[in-house]
């Protein structure tokens, strides 16, 4: 009996102390809250395509960091809403995450127009904010925890467009004239306002100068009016539904220009490259990656082939050229900053990633005091040798040449523009 009790009393003690052991090692898993990252996107509205696209490099990015650990031994989550392409939603969305959410960390959605509404609202609460494709939004508010991932250039008004008027100034005869149209959006009226200065940097006169409105569906009437001034040089500031209705207006009436695009968001997308196919022949655009030999950063083909892997499924852009790579970028300079200063404290992080340059899948980034790119790298392209609707081209050095900026440059300009 005695030996039987003191067996038992041993398995007692034994069994109380691997309980009391399987707590303590469970404690601190418990307290280990995810690291909260809170967004906005447009995942539906006219945006959604690019916005569902971004979501997918986002995810890529955070599962590829709690595979490895997480934030700080703790892993990511993000905490995110639907803003509908609509600028009004997003106020209420940041408010959300901020207070009710209690997000450890926020980032902006996609676009300039998605952007802007929300600056205030994590101003008031001075956090970093790392941006997504916003052209010069931080002109306004001159927020010093801001950070942008497009590489648009510490001017971003000019810088945006400053490559395709060296272009056009570097012809021989020279342009002199250009015409100039966009949307009236904030996006565009900001490409504008940079495209009227570099015009007048480069010595061209204006012969038009017009915005129309967003819901406009028939260009052909802009296309003629254009046409009427006869300009040697068309720059056009659009988003990706006005963009695809613009080349469309200008095969069908046949505008007759040297030099032609700058400004259009949307022929960096493979479905509008398909859709447009050999109308893009000779068209100057602005880009940001493509697949061309001068580009080949460290990580970005590991990063497209991991996405271009689920991008099928989930009915986006099948190549990820545009977008992606810097969604999953922006991100990686947050995610880096953290494990860098070993908190999320605002103040601390933005100090970091303002004073360092981050290594990304996009290459080296560094930041200006205003939160863009130290050094612009807004590419300058022309879509040469467009045969059909076939995306199997895009993917092939040569569709798009790179001409701008001279260090980047792979190819020379065909010019005049011709259909």
């Amino acid at each position: 009996m005695q030996c039987f009790s003191g067996t038992r009393r041993w398995a007692l003690k034994l069994a109380a102390a691997a309980f009391a052991g399987t707590l303590a090692f469970a404690a601190p898993a418990q307290a280990e809250k995810p690291i909260k990252i809170g967004f906005s996107m447009a995942l539906t509205g006219g945006l959604a395509a690019a916005g569902k696209a971004a979501l997918i490099a986002m995810e890529i990015w955070k599962d590829d960091v709690n595979a490895a650990g997480g934030l700080l031994g703790r892993q990511v989550e993000f905490v995110y809403y639907d803003d509908q392409t609509n600028p009004s939603t997003v106020p209420g969305i940041y408010t959300k995450l901020l207070t009710l959410d209690n997000v450890d960390l926020v980032v902006s959605g996609y676009a300039t127009n998605m952007i802007a509404p929300a600056m205030p609202i994590v101003m008031s609460r001075k956090m970093v904010f790392m941006s997504l494709f916003g052209l010069a939004v931080n002109e306004k508010f001159n927020y010093p925890n801001y950070f942008q991932i497009m590489p648009a250039g510490p001017n971003p008004l000019t810088d945006w467009s400053k490559g395709f008027f060296d272009i056009a100034a570097a012809q021989n005869p020279k342009p002199t004239t250009v015409a100039l149209v966009g949307a009236d959006a904030e996006f565009a009226r900001n490409a504008l306002i940079g495209a009227r200065e570099n015009a007048a940097k480069a010595g061209f006169k204006i012969v038009y100068d017009k915005t129309y409105p967003p819901p406009t569906a028939d260009f052909s009437p802009i296309v003629r009016a254009i046409q009427a001034e006869n300009p040697d040089v068309v720059f056009v500031a659009s988003y990706p539904p006005d963009s695809a209705g613009m080349v469309r207006a200008i095969n069908e009436v046949g505008l007759k220009t040297k030099l032609l695009g700058g400004g259009m968001v949307g022929l960096q997308f493979a479905a509008l490259m398909g859709k447009l196919g050999p109308s893009l022949n000779g068209i100057v655009n602005y880009d940001f990656w493509v697949p061309e030999p001068t580009l080949k950063f460290d990580g970005v083909e590991a990063f497209l082939k991991k996405y271009q892997e689920k991008a099928p499924a989930a009915g986006v852009d099948p190549l990820g050229y545009y977008l992606p790579p810097y969604a999953y970028a922006y991100l990686q300079v947050l995610g880096d900053a953290v494990k860098a200063v070993g908190s999320t404290d605002q103040q601390k992080l933005a100090d970091y990633i303002r004073s360092h340059t981050h290594k990304t899948v996009v290459g080296d980034v560094s930041f200006a005091p205003n939160g863009e790119w130290a050094t612009p790298r807004a590419l300058m392209v022309q879509f040469q040798g467009i045969n059909d609707s076939g995306l199997e081209q895009f993917t092939k050095a040569g569709a798009r040449v790179v001409l701008w900026p001279e260090q980047w440059k792979s190819g020379t300009l065909k010019y005049p523009y011709a259909q």
